[in-house]
């Protein structure tokens, strides 16, 4: 339902503000400002998408949560397609997008809504140190023999023959 509002309700918007900044300044102007600005948009998506990318980079080879910049990187991206949509509108919701602080407070919105549940044995550390501290007293003690197949059977595990 919200999907359909936004598909009729933004190029709504969109046109009422061309109207009105059309008439206010003209149409040149108008087509001139849409065109600038999506050039801006272009050179300013680049430059933070790369330092998005390199956030990212940095989170794998720290072995760090890449969430956030994965999350960072998609709105961007999203970011990048409002600036190329033709609209005063979209340009100034991609434009927002583009400060990193909209961005964090943008992310903290939906992190609080979304449930994450993680599946493992819980913090690496303190796993791999509780199984050495675990198996590192433990002691087996026993008795073994060998076992010699009486014949040319397959043998099972340990030697075991089978009849």
């Amino acid at each position: 339902m919200w999907l359909f509002i936004a598909f009729l309700a933004v190029p709504l918007i969109e046109i009422t503000l061309f109207i009105q900044i059309g008439g206010a300044i003209g149409l040149g102007w108008t087509l001139a400002t849409v065109v600038i600005t999506a050039i801006i948009g272009t050179v300013l998506v680049r430059n933070q998408g790369a330092l998005a990318l390199t956030q990212l980079r940095a989170s794998f080879s720290d072995m760090k949560d890449p969430t956030e910049p994965l999350v960072h990187g998609a709105m961007i991206l999203f970011s990048g397609a409002l600036l190329l949509t033709p609209g005063f509108f979209t340009d100034a919701i991609g434009f927002l997008l583009l400060i990193p602080g909209v961005r964090t407070a943008v992310f903290a919105a939906i992190r609080a809504r979304v449930n994450i549940q993680t599946m493992g044995p819980g913090p690496r550390d303190g796993f791999q140190d509780t199984r050495r501290a675990h198996y590192q007293n433990d002691v087996i003690e026993g008795e073994y023999s060998e076992a010699r197949p009486e014949d040319d059977s397959p043998s099972g595990p340990s030697g075991w023959t089978r009849h």
